[in-house]
């Protein structure tokens, strides 16, 4: 999973050819971090086809502002650069990931 920052969102997200999934994560979000590895193992799954990146909102205000990102666990799905879905808090599963996933293929 390639790591987002403010100067590479651009190009690796709204410019992408691919579909692609963020997932905004905090390093005190417990929730985050026991569902990260599952995502990486998801990520494995859609080589080539979907990427998945990842945002530590500890590093990234700015940006988390920015894309209205208020809490942590949050999923964001773009497809032709723009957000088509979003997923947050209790909503966020391994399932509804890959669910929403599918959807952009």
């Amino acid at each position: 999973m390639l790591e987002l920052d403010k100067d590479n969102f651009e190009a690796e997200v709204t410019q992408s050819d691919r579909p692609t999934v963020l997932d905004f994560w905090g390093p005190q979000c417990g929730p985050c971090l026991a569902l990260m590895p599952d995502v990486e193992k998801l990520a494995e799954g859609y080589d080539g086809k979907i990427k998945f990146c990842k945002v530590n909102v500890a590093g990234n205000r700015r940006l988390c502002i920015s894309l209205k990102v208020i809490s942590v666990p949050t999923f964001l799905f773009y497809k032709g650069g723009e957000c088509v879905q979003r997923l947050v808090g209790d909503d966020v599963s391994i399932e509804s990931i890959k669910e929403n996933a599918d959807t952009m293929l």
